[in-house]
């Protein structure tokens, strides 16, 4: 079953100019990152080390920019990012599962840096609220260094378990994120405040937190008594 799919067109390899546009985009937010959101940052982690090293900030600062909605100037990295496709080669990013697990799909045809602009870009398609929250997770990809898979599912949503049920339910999440059994059927408020006050001293920097980390695992917290709380 298609769960998410990016579509990029972009200049053959072995064309001299260098243009992308995007196609076809399938990618919920909801709970953020969601699915769309895991699939760009696979598309990032996995791209990315095939990227020039004197690239890679304006990388994170083009992340940054679009996530915002500022104006981007073109070209940007090396390349144009257009509208119009004629002429331009397709690569296709999927990510494909049923309820017991996720896989994904990266198929590209073009150099690392177009697909990795394409994952920035396709940002561009989504609302305020989603570019906010998925452009942290993007930021946390560009630092992941392993196979794109069910540890890499977990290190980007924060959620332990690899399956559809674990990534799309917002309660299966937020239990997860707060250390609960996935099959509790019910929380106190005090339970939930009390693992919260915890996992939140455990990430902070000044208990051993990672600086890098905290930022990210603070606020999955924080959505996460949020939704058990006021379901």
């Amino acid at each position: 079953m298609l769960l998410a799919e990016l579509q990029i067109w972009h200049t053959r390899p072995a064309t001299p100019t260098r243009r992308l546009a995007l196609g076809h985009l399938v990618l919920p937010t909801d709970p953020a990152p969601g699915l769309g959101g895991v699939l760009l940052a696979a598309v990032v982690a996995a791209y990315l080390p095939g990227v020039p090293t004197e690239l890679v900030p304006d990388v994170e600062r083009l992340i940054d920019q679009v996530a915002a909605g500022d104006r981007v100037l073109q070209p940007r990295l090396q390349h144009r990012y257009q509208v119009d496709r004629h002429g331009l080669a397709t690569s296709v990013h999927q990510l494909r599962g049923d309820a017991d697990h996720v896989e994904f799909d990266l198929h590209s045809l073009g150099k690392p840096i177009t697909q990795v602009l394409g994952a920035v870009y396709a940002l561009e398609r989504l609302n305020a609220d989603a570019r906010t929250a998925i452009a942290p997770v993007l930021h946390r990809a560009t630092k992941w260094r392993g196979p794109i898979g069910p540890s890499f599912v977990a290190d980007i949503t924060g959620v332990s378990r690899g399956d559809l049920v674990g990534i799309t339910d917002p309660r299966v999440w937020a239990l997860d994120v707060l250390g609960f059994a996935h099959d509790t059927r019910k929380v106190t408020k005090k339970d939930v405040m009390a693992r919260y006050r915890s996992r939140l001293r455990d990430a902070h920097p000044d208990h051993g937190g990672d600086d890098e980390a905290a930022g990210v695992i603070i606020e999955r917290l924080g959505e996460a008594r949020r939704i058990l709380l006021h379901p």
